[in-house]
């Protein structure tokens, strides 16, 4: 295979001029690229093992046959494409946040799997856990709130210091199809975290259908901002949030099932736009969510769903089983009118069904609205049939 390296810090450091910038300290990765790729990771026959790490500047198409190993960052640039062919396992060394696959501005990844031949990134450890290796991290130049709005200007991300962000509402960062994603994600701080799958700024010319997330560190999926529309999105066991959106995220996800499992964090934890920052763009996140089944741990949860910052979204027939609290909206003032837009009717829940759920609707936004405002067809939601579009290719 064809492949040219760059140094991983002279690329990073293309990202340090980005206009946004969060309050944490900037975490650089030593460049620890392998340039031999018939390198040997264990015992027996090696030749047709082939460590990964570096900046991909040409195509890198994974060969069927080959055993593939993320030895650090993974790095695909501008103008090169990662092919991945179905049914392909690629594992990661246990190093944390070291190692991961970030898919540059102007990159793409093609991994499309089927039901039958899924594409599985994993750890390679003998006893894998969470928080092994990085996880997956895209980015593209769909909008975001954290720069003015239709505007060129990008932020960076949390790792890596890679730009993300622009005005190309229909991006195309490439394909993710029947992938899952196991034992990812991790902190380096409060502040700055690799999640299951990362979606920074990505557009809706990406596809995103059936991807799971089984037992990550940190969060399932986050979206900060971009416009994609992701379906049959599944997240068994992240120890953080399921699902996380902030920066102005704009697409829909459809058909989604969470098992939050106790002692962890949110179902879902939405926010308007990245409070570390300010609402440069001046919208809030808005995105569709229909056909949602959210199973916790009974008694042992606190809230399935936290909309705060300004966040806005329309939520469809969804089913919350399991929880103290079913949605808790708060944290408002003259910045964040998530109250708001219970008044409006941009920020609403339409047929959903508590199983055991304490107390289904908590207003603590500072608006004065009742629970029929945010909530019409109490009891009516089915959620979604994941057994069906989970079956055989996912892990429970």
């Amino acid at each position: 295979m064809k492949t040219k390296f760059l140094t991983i810090i002279s690329v990073l450091a293309l990202g340090f001029t980005a206009c946004e910038s969060d309050d944490t300290a900037t975490i650089i990765i030593e460049d620890n690229s392998v340039t031999n790729n018939n390198t040997t990771t264990g015992g027996g026959d090696t030749s047709d093992t082939v460590n990964l790490s570096g900046v991909y500047t040409s195509d890198l198409t994974l060969e069927e046959g080959k055993n593939y190993v993320i030895t650090g960052p993974v790095l695909i640039a501008e103008g090169a494409t990662l092919t991945i062919p179905a049914g392909m396992t690629i594992e990661a060394l246990p190093v944390g946040v070291n190692a991961y696959v970030a898919i540059l501005q102007g990159g793409m990844i093609m991994a499309d799997g089927t039901a039958d031949a899924p594409i599985v990134f994993t750890s390679n450890s003998s006893t894998p856990g969470s928080g092994d290796w990085g996880g997956i991290v895209i980015c593209g130049r769909a909008p975001i709130n954290s720069t003015p709005d239709g505007s060129t200007d990008t932020s960076t991300t949390e790792v890596g210091g890679l730009s993300y962000g622009g005005n190309v509402a229909d991006d195309n960062s490439g394909v993710l199809r029947y992938v899952r994603v196991e034992f990812a994600g991790g902190a380096i701080d409060g502040n700055s975290e690799l999640n299951g799958v990362s979606l920074y700024g990505v557009g809706s010319g990406t596809t995103m259908d059936y991807v799971q997330v089984y037992i990550g560190s940190d969060d399932g999926f986050e979206f900060f901002g971009g416009t994609v529309n992701a379906s049959h999105l599944a997240v068994v066991g992240s120890e953080d949030d399921s699902i996380d959106w902030t920066e102005g995220f704009i697409g829909s996800l459809t058909d989604v099932y969470v098992k939050q499992l106790a002692s962890h964090d949110k179902a879902f934890e939405c926010d308007g736009y990245n409070t570390d920052f300010s609402n440069e763009g001046g919208y809030f996140s808005a995105p569709d969510v229909t056909n949602v089944t959210i199973d916790g741990d009974a008694g042992t949860l606190g809230e399935a769903v936290r909309l705060r910052a300004g966040t806005q979204g329309i939520f469809t027939n969804w089913v919350i089983n399991d929880f103290d609290e079913g949605f808790d909206l708060d944290g408002d003032d003259g910045d964040n009118p998530t109250g708001q837009g219970v008044l409006d009717g941009t920020l609403a829940a339409v047929d959903v069904t508590f199983n055991n759920v304490g107390l289904k609707i908590k207003n603590d936004t500072g608006f004065a609205w009742t629970d029929a405002d945010f909530l019409s067809g109490d009891g009516n939601g089915t959620g979604t049939d994941f057994a069906t579009w989970g079956a055989g290719w996912t892990r429970e």
